[in-house]
């Protein structure tokens, strides 16, 4: 919904699946099971559409690491990494993880508050891989998942939320009792277990056992619709109330991006946080697509990949020329 394009950053629909007869990931202990699995879904996915197949062992650390700031995998892949892969359409729209929690995790992301479109992109992709594979399924539970969480429709319905304004009024726990009051659960900007800085949540399904996959999505939009209601109107409070104070706390963090000598990774998130807060309020004019990317480019993993740096103790130094550069081009004052 574009009246809320600077509150929803992304919407994603993550669908759990698991190829009947062979154990969990985390008893899969023949790997060839764990090699079938991926060559079965590999050509799948070949006859599907254009992915980009990866093996993480072929992978350095580093290299995971970098898809996990981009939101492209999880902590969970990484640490399977002997025997798991990912397949990324090329638009990254689709990303298939496979021998992660469980075998298959197949997700769509969007641009923007819409979980009907990835939905609907994910299904046709599951809609293959029911008549191509033989999926765990119980006519009681569902699909059959490693997390009980899961079990059921095994979708995972969520929309990233850019709240500064509620985190200033401190408003935050009033939302999350909401939130878990209609059945729906809020996580970090890396998902289950991360901190909650710049402003960043998660909001998706608890679970999806006992309902449909549109009870689930309807469900999750009206949550996700109630909350960027409350961050427009904690925004317009704020202007009202404390416009000046906010217009020099923002262009503070601007100075400080654009001329720092030093910078560590979490100060740059709050820091950007604040710039792009200024940009939906007005004070900026920002190059939202590529802003955007600087909240990974600058993080520790892909600052190591664009600058082939190997020393730690120039990493703040890097980071700052980096980050420096790139808010002079991207954002300017309105």
């Amino acid at each position: 919904m574009d009246e809320f394009e600077s509150v929803a950053i992304s919407s994603r629909v993550r669908l759990a699946r698991n190829v009947a007869g062979f154990n969990f990931f985390t008893k899969l202990t023949n790997e060839s099971d764990a090699e079938f699995i991926l060559n079965s879904i590999e050509n799948i996915l070949n006859d599907f559409g254009d992915f980009d197949f990866i093996r993480l062992k072929k992978l350095s650390l580093n290299e995971c690491n970098a898809l996990l700031e981009r939101h492209i995998i999880s902590k969970e892949l990484i640490e399977n990494k002997d025997i798991s892969a990912v397949a990324i359409s090329s638009d990254e729209r689709l990303i298939v993880m496979m021998n992660e929690e469980d075998h298959i995790r197949a997700q769509c992301i969007y641009n923007g508050f819409n979980l009907f479109k990835p939905y609907r992109e994910i299904k046709a992709l599951d809609e293959k891989l029911l008549t191509e594979i033989d999926i765990a399924y119980n006519d009681n539970l569902g699909f059959i998942t490693a997390s009980p969480s899961n079990l059921g429709t095994g979708m995972r319905a969520s929309v990233m939320l850019f709240l500064p304004a509620l985190e200033r009024r401190g408003e935050l726990e009033i939302m999350k009792k909401e939130v878990l009051s209609n059945n729906c659960t809020i996580r970090g900007l890396y998902g289950e277990g991360s901190q909650n800085y710049g402003g960043f949540y998660q909001i998706s399904n608890q679970n999806s056992l006992g309902k449909s996959e549109e009870e689930i999505l309807d469900e999750v939009s009206e949550q996700i619709y109630s909350i960027c209601e409350m961050e427009m109107s904690a925004r317009e409070d704020i202007l009202s109330s404390d416009h000046l104070k906010l217009k020099d706390e923002i262009y503070r963090a601007y100075g400080v991006l654009k001329e720092c000598a030093m910078l560590d990774e979490v100060e740059m998130i709050k820091l950007l946080s604040l710039v792009k807060f200024g940009g939906a309020l007005g004070f900026f004019k920002i190059n939202e697509k590529e802003f955007e990317k600087l909240f990974y480019e600058g993080s520790s993993a892909n600052l190591k990949e664009l600058t082939n740096f190997f020393d730690l103790k120039k990493e703040e130094a890097l980071r700052a020329e980096y980050i420096n550069k790139k808010i002079g081009e991207l954002v300017a004052k309105d």
